[in-house]
């Protein structure tokens, strides 16, 4: 069915229906528009709250818990939701806002000119009607006057009074009048063909026409609305596979958080590593201040010491033992024969406290304090390999300015190469003294399986003519890697004065003359002095196995050479000075250092 065949005479209301469609559409277009602002309002407002509970830094450490750790990872992901509703206002946006807007524009346009070409239609059968009417009009007035006229002529000839010429007058003046007559219905026959004509070809052909172009112009409006409304129900659609593992990766967030490891954390994070405190003495005031045991319900021993001998300022506020109090308790210690380990944390004890120094952390726990004191030494590492790399950088620099001196001035790298090996000389110091410390918390009571630092610092401070006061000691440890730590009659001493190996500052691949450094070759040598019985390091079992890259040449004290392919044994790991402690397969055995980054590691 067709608007030009069954509303031919509605003209005014396809007229109205054809601009209430239109504005349909404009409304349709500032839902979406409306809808884009709620969705970037929304994702700005995700995006806040993500902002707004993001953790400080202040509460960094908070966040080793897995509560915490999930928690920050749901804000991620919370924040790449935020970033697919974003998505949504964007396309929605630019596929159909925009092309609502060229639509509405296009069918105002094609609408205003069938409107124009109608009204053109209407004009012009309208004016032929008036036409028609007129020479209907005219007509008819001639009509009446030809009837007048041949009713004067008539008089005229039955009156006998007039003269001949009286009569003719009329006779004359009819024939006139029955002329203009006929004239006048010709003219009138002419405009009434002439206005069924176009009447029969606006009303079938031109405003037929007109209607059916607003007719598919409306269709052409509903079918766009159908497809807008498809399209941005698409357009959200997309984005639900990312959503999905947004929402994915919220509940691998939850799967992750573990509470039995949270608990050990915070085992590992307030422990003080003070000794429970002991039994409270029984004061026997009868027996004037002396001290005696007493034996209560239970078997609880309590031993007299006088009056005050228990003083309230040996415990602190949080009812351990203070600091000054644990330093005279020697159980923890009843595991060593010898006195030597003793004198050592003394003399170190001793060393440091002249340094008058305020960041030793001795106001901590010795738990706490370890802890902090490793991060200490690792900060101080990281700067030192920094620190290091920028010196090769200088030294490659000075021999390119060497070689070519129209590319620089050799000696305009002296001042930096100075600067750097004063924060070197620093860094190198501040490593010893922490390291100190370290042994000192250690030697207080070292829990099981702790990290140890190696106590020569020419061994971790490359490019550094320092030497340790404390690394002579020597100083009876565990095993390094986890193993069983030795008894009292297999102590294994680390001593850095046994032998060293002298490697450039700045590189293995980069040698210049005078930059040597001690490589500790002594980390696992063994002293054979009257305390410690002598310990095979062939006795120590291999960490792994690795495979030689490139060849290498020992060049050094202390190093062994390899060929390309060799299979080597991993005797001890790289300690973070890029050398590895290898042995030769049997029957050589042969041990030394080669290149960490000349070999690929299998297995440890």
């Amino acid at each position: 069915m067709s608007w030009g065949t069954e509303l031919w005479d509605q003209y005014d209301n396809l007229s109205f229906h054809t601009q209430k469609g239109i504005d349909f559409l404009e409304r349709y277009g500032h839902f979406i528009r409306d809808r884009c602002l709620i969705e970037m309002e929304y994702a700005g407002k995700l995006r806040r709250l993500v902002k707004n509970y993001q953790p400080k830094k202040k509460d960094e450490e908070e966040y080793q818990y897995s509560p915490c750790k999930a928690f920050k990872a749901m804000l991620c992901e919370v924040n790449d939701l935020a970033g697919q509703h974003e998505v949504i206002a964007e396309n929605l946006q630019s596929d159909v806002i925009r092309e609502i807007n060229y639509l509405v524009k296009d069918i105002k346009e094609e609408r205003k000119k069938l409107l124009q070409d109608s009204a053109k239609y209407v004009a012009m059968i309208n004016n032929q009607v008036a036409s028609l009417e007129r020479s209907r009009k005219n007509y008819e007035k001639a009509f009446k006057e030809a009837e007048r006229a041949l009713d004067n002529f008539q008089r005229a000839d039955a009156d006998l009074n007039l003269s001949r010429a009286e009569v003719e007058k009329q006779r004359m003046n009819m024939a006139i009048k029955n002329q203009h007559c006929e004239e006048s219905k010709t003219d009138y026959a002419n405009q009434l063909q002439k206005t069924n004509e176009l009447q029969s070809q606006h009303y079938k052909a031109l405003m037929p026409e007109v209607f059916r172009q607003l007719q598919e112009l409306d269709e052409k409006r509903i079918r766009n609305v159908r497809h807008f409304m498809a399209h941005s129900a698409d357009v959200e659609r997309n984005v639900f596979p990312i959503i999905n593992k947004c929402l994915d990766g919220i509940i691998n967030a939850a799967n992750q958080i573990n509470e039995k490891q949270d608990t050990i954390l915070v085992i590992e994070r307030y422990k003080s590593g003070f000794e429970p405190p002991g039994d409270f003495p029984f004061d026997d005031l009868s027996r004037g201040g002396e001290s005696m045991p007493l034996i209560m319900p239970g078997g609880n021993t309590f031993v007299s010491s006088g009056i005050g001998a228990h003083r309230a300022e040996s415990m602190t506020v949080k009812g351990t033992m203070s600091a000054g109090k644990l330093k005279k308790r020697v159980g923890l210690f009843a595991i060593f024969s010898s006195n030597k380990l003793m004198d050592v944390c003394s003399s170190v004890k001793n060393n440091l406290s002249s340094s008058g120094d305020k960041d030793d952390y001795s106001e901590l726990p010795p738990n706490q304090r370890r802890k902090k004191i490793l991060q200490k030494l690792d900060e101080i590492q990281a700067k030192l390999h920094q620190e290091v790399a920028a010196k090769d950088g200088l030294m490659k620099m000075k021999g390119v300015y060497e070689s070519n001196p129209a590319l620089g001035d050799p000696m305009s790298t002296e001042g930096q190469l100075n600067e750097c090996s004063q924060r070197i000389d620093k860094l190198n110091s501040d490593m010893t003294r922490y390291q100190g410390l370290l042994q000192e918390v250690e030697c207080n009571g070292s829990p099981a399986g702790s990290r140890k630092y190696e106590s020569n610092t020419e061994h971790n401070g490359i490019g550094n003519g320092s030497t340790n006061n404390i690394s002579s000691h020597k100083l009876n440890m565990s095993i390094p890697d986890g193993r069983a730590p030795l008894g009292e009659d297999e102590s294994l001493s680390r001593s850095a004065s046994d032998s060293s190996v002298s490697i450039p500052a700045v590189g293995l691949n980069n040698r210049y003359p005078g930059e040597t450094v001690s490589l500790g070759a002594s980390r696992n040598s063994l002293a054979n002095d009257e305390d410690t019985p002598y310990y095979d390091i062939h006795d120590l079992p291999p960490l792994g196995t690795c495979t030689a890259l490139y060849a290498f040449e020992a060049t050094s004290e202390g190093s062994i050479p390899m060929f390309d392919g060799e299979q080597l044994l991993i005797i001890e790991q790289d300690q973070g000075d890029g050398w590895t402690r290898v042995r030769r397969q049997p029957p050589n055995a042969e041990e030394g250092f080669v290149p960490t980054s000349y070999i690929s590691i299998h297995s440890s």
